[in-house]
């Protein structure tokens, strides 16, 4: 039985100099059965052989944030006890602008001067020197030149390789471009849940679309508790696939710039899910999906 890579999902340039896989790893599962501090705790072990398993199968993207943990497990320090020391061509990205205190509660989000402090956490927590890409997730700003302003100040001084922006509305998009670089933006995307003027917005710039609840059903934030869309699982059955993979598949088709970050604590829904990068759906399939409500 032949294995699928992350190689068979094709390959976009980070930044103009980072190479990366279109199937890459999303690590918010790693530390439970559902984010944060909802569901049961991953086991340990577990979430490092799955860390191992995707980077044996070719993913070289890995999105965190050192906001990922709930009671007992944090997603920064599994990576690092799984993947330390770091092949030089791994990917790690993730976000700062969050805030939870150490009961897990989500706080005011971080100021511009505190965010240092935020980029230097994720590098501790990982082991790492630098940060190969850092999001601005925004929290409802309006503007976001003071906090992604400071993040370029990082930049310069080598802290962080590329930046990215995350959460935001196009506009956004050109205010960042007025103070630095931009190599991703990650914004929630999925069949049911369209952001394509942002989408096509990066693909002008080449700038790199990362969407979050990509795979997620009606209900993605309440663990996805609604039903599949008719549509899904008619072209999973006609492909042999799961509805997961069939929405990982039309996500990739959406331009050469789309980024999955495919995130899960099983090795075996890891392989389901770097699998998807080799489906290739039909023209009318792509239309019949289109055609789902967002």
């Amino acid at each position: 039985m032949t294995t699928t890579t992350a190689a068979e999902s094709g390959t976009w340039t980070l930044g103009g100099d980072r190479p990366v896989h279109r199937m890459g790893f999303g690590a918010m599962r790693l530390t439970g059965t559902a984010p944060f501090h909802q569901g049961v705790p991953r086991d340990r072990e577990q979430s490092i052989r799955v860390l191992r398993r995707a980077v044996e199968l070719g993913v070289d993207h890995i999105d965190t944030a050192a906001f990922y943990f709930s009671r007992t497990r944090s997603a920064n320090e599994l990576i690092n006890a799984a993947l330390s020391p770091y092949a030089d061509h791994l990917v790690i990205a993730t976000k700062v602008g969050p805030v939870r205190n150490v009961r897990g509660e989500f706080a005011e989000p971080a100021r511009p001067e505190e965010l240092r402090g935020h980029v230097e956490e994720n590098l501790r927590q990982l082991g790492r020197d630098h940060m190969d890409l850092v999001y601005l997730r925004l929290m409802g700003q309006d503007s976001l030149a003071e906090h992604f302003g400071a993040l370029a100040e990082l930049r310069e001084a080598g802290l962080v390789r590329h930046l990215g922006i995350s959460n935001i509305q196009p506009a956004h998009l050109e205010e960042a471009l007025g103070i630095a670089p931009v190599a991703a933006v990650q914004n929630p995307y999925a069949i049911d849940r369209r952001d394509d003027k942002t989408l096509a917005l990066c693909g002008e710039h080449g700038i790199a679309f990362v969407p979050f609840f990509a795979a997620a059903k009606p209900g993605r934030e309440a663990q996805g508790g609604g039903e599949e869309h008719a549509a899904v699982l008619d072209v999973a059955r006609a492909h042999g696939v799961s509805a997961t993979q069939v929405r990982h598949a039309w996500v990739l088709g959406r331009g050469d710039h789309v980024l999955a970050i495919a995130g899960t604590g099983d090795v075996g829904h890891l392989e389901e899910n770097v699998a998807a990068g080799a489906l290739r759906l039909t023209e009318d399939e792509v239309r019949r999906l289109d055609a789902v409500a967002g």
